[in-house]
């Protein structure tokens, strides 16, 4: 790649007092070029605009200065930190030798792979991480829109994710701008641009942000495209008249209840058919109240408050298949329900009963301070508890204490016992746990 700031170079930039010394290369696109950078000794990151991208988008500097005056919504956002403008020494050693600006992020920690990895079947993850990922990308646009503000441009180009976690992160965030405001020329990206927007019926806005979020959540789910059916092996080239059809004047969701024309094709779709069995029903709710009637209606589509408590269910009452180890979703209302994966019957699981929900004892599934104090925020970065799998006999489950608190644990036989932070306890010998944010029950 041509770099538009020579790799080595030494530049005062306007908006620093150090001098920015340019590292190396990471990446580019039609906007501009991403580089490493070190300034006053430490390595940030510096998206550096052409200036075409400059002339298209004329507004494009006032919204990263307001952006930074507001701060990140999350820590999920890669979010701006400083502008930066070429001085008039530093023309001279631009390639294009223009004026130009840019600014100043966070490098992306190592770890973090591009969500398109996971959508193209490429990274090893398991479904936890990926609905803890789909829970965090619904958090920050939940904290995004708090702020009044708008993305319009989210897509899976966007979004990095760390499989062993499946926490995110969000790039490319000078498109932000305050929600009804129209200050930017940027209108989405074919696939996940909400169909008012690709008809010209609307601006980008929060409303269609709900549609680009559920697209995403459902590709990280899925892996797939939730308007992309048989509808679409019935065009020859999928040229931009054919998208405007598909995503705009007669989309159409894959799973729609009352019209099945555009199911998945069994052997070009089949990654959907495997995965949409495996959700909980309200997480298919969600989907089909946003791609259904929130199609044509964009104040009917899902909030990102739905998809959290949504999701965060879904994780309460994960369970592990014995039969064949896959991650499974049983309703807790079901009485006999089976192992999508394999067609085994589901045992009974163990029950965390908690004040406020109720957990599965399955290895990775947490406790949070919402599951004590319904009045507190649904939040999953800082667990209290996890259920773990003895490293030598993975059928004895224990609670590992991630709080920073004391824990008294009564034993069947009326002992009790102190859990200390850190320290686990086997789960089989109990019948609560009490701690200072409430009382665990286990029941027999």
């Amino acid at each position: 790649m041509n770099w538009i700031l020579p790799e080595g170079a030494s530049l005062d930039l306007e908006g620093i007092s150090s001098p920015l010394q340019v590292l190396r290369g990471l990446g580019g696109g039609t906007q501009g070029q991403v580089f490493e950078v070190e300034v006053a000794g430490e390595r940030l990151a510096l998206k550096w605009y052409l200036p075409a991208c400059i002339a298209r988008d004329p507004h494009l500097e006032r919204r990263l200065g307001e952006s930074i005056r507001a701060t990140a919504p999350s820590d999920a956002f890669l979010w701006p930190l400083a502008l930066v403008k070429s001085s008039q020494g530093a023309v001279q050693l631009l390639r294009r030798g223009e004026p130009s600006f840019g600014y100043l992020m966070e490098l992306r920690p190592t770890g973090f792979v591009g969500a398109h990895e996971h959508v193209g079947g490429h990274l090893a993850i398991g479904l936890l991480q990926v609905l803890r990922a789909s829970f965090f990308l619904a958090e920050a646009f939940h904290a995004l829109h708090l702020k009044g503000l708008c993305y319009k441009d989210i897509s899976l180009g966007n979004l990095f994710l760390e499989p062993s976690s499946g926490r995110i992160l969000i790039c490319d965030n000078d498109n932000v701008d305050v929600d009804g405001r129209d200050l930017g020329s940027v209108l989405g990206t074919p696939g996940f641009m909400a169909p008012e927007i690709l008809m010209g019926r609307a601006r980008p806005g929060a409303n269609s942000d709900l549609f680009s979020l559920a697209v995403l959540i459902f590709r990280l789910l899925t892996r797939h495209d939730p308007l992309r059916g048989r509808r679409e092996l019935a065009i020859r080239c999928l040229d931009e008249p054919a998208r405007r059809r598909l995503y705009g004047e007669e989309p159409l969701f894959i799973f729609d209840p009352a019209d099945p024309s555009n199911r998945p094709d069994p052997i070009e779709h089949v990654a959907a058919l495997i995965t949409w069995p495996i959700y909980p029903e309200p997480i298919k709710q969600l989907f089909e109240q946003t791609f259904c009637t929130g199609l044509q209606d964009p104040q009917r589509r899902a909030l990102t408050g739905q998809w959290m408590a949504a999701l965060a269910a879904a994780l309460d009452q994960r369970q592990i298949c014995a039969s064949c180890g896959q991650e499974t979703f049983p309703a807790p209302s079901d009485p006999a329900p089976l192992c999508w994966s394999c067609g085994c019957p589901m045992p009974p699981p163990g029950r965390l009963l908690l004040p406020h929900g109720q957990v599965t004892a399955a290895p990775g599934n947490e406790l949070h301070a919402h599951h004590f104090d319904s009045l507190l925020p649904l939040r999953l970065n800082q667990p209290l508890a996890r259920v773990e799998a003895h490293p030598s006999d993975g059928d004895l489950l224990g609670l590992r204490n991630l709080s920073g608190h004391s824990w008294q644990a009564e034993l069947r036989t009326g002992n009790r016992v102190m859990v200390e932070p850190g320290q686990a306890c086997n789960l089989a010998p109990l019948v609560r746990i009490t701690t200072p944010a409430g009382a665990v029950e286990l029941p027999s």
